[in-house]
């Protein structure tokens, strides 16, 4: 895995986790690592198990030069669309970082101009680049840790196994109990849409 894309030193790499869900915010993390970081163990977050997620999440957050994480809610998916609403988190997470950043590599296609620092969109960049897979691992860490949180308040949607995604379990507990607070309503809740109790 590479570690810079431009050989400056305050390159932040930026991710996000969370798109596809039915429930949750879309959350971002922005992380700027050190020349001297190395670890073997760092990936794409989809590509590690969740005990390794956990175990590498504070060890980016010693580590690493600055990093930043952000959170964009349901209302404002379902106001701006899960597109912009990913890239607000991530330009939210970049916000966070108070420095002076130089370059910014982006995973994915699609990315708006931040400060008018210069960026990339890295399609996989996640698997290719090191300061984007911590973004990732953070990212997902950070909206996982979430979920388990607003499933003590909604345990019947079983979060804090589905995360919010669009699983089987998911979709017939929305089926049978509607939507809540937490769900994106511009989201297809239920494969064939029945009418839900909003």
């Amino acid at each position: 895995m590479q570690k810079s894309y431009s050989n400056l030193l305050l390159e932040a790499g930026t991710d996000e986790a969370g798109r596809g869900c039915l429930a949750g915010p879309v959350t971002a993390a922005a992380v700027i690592l050190p020349p001297s970081f190395e670890n073997k163990i760092i990936n794409d977050s989809k590509q590690l198990t969740e005990t390794k997620r956990m175990l590498l999440k504070p060890i980016i957050e010693e580590e690493s030069s600055f990093f930043g994480v952000a959170h964009i809610f349901p209302e404002v998916i379902d106001e701006i669309n899960i597109l912009n609403a990913s890239i607000l988190a991530m330009h939210k997470a970049l916000d966070k970082m108070n420095t002076k950043i130089e370059h910014i590599i982006v995973d994915g296609n699609k990315f708006k101009s931040y400060n008018n620092i210069p960026h990339n969109c890295i399609v996989k960049g996640d698997s290719k680049y090191l300061s984007i897979a911590a973004a990732s691992i953070l990212a997902k860490t950070y909206r996982d840790l979430y979920m388990e949180q607003i499933h003590e308040e909604y345990p019947m949607y079983n979060w804090k196994k589905n995360k919010g995604y669009p699983t089987k379990e998911h979709r017939e507990a929305i089926k049978k109990y509607g939507a809540t607070k937490y769900h994106r309503t511009s989201f297809r809740l239920l494969p064939e849409q029945l009418k839900l109790n909003l």
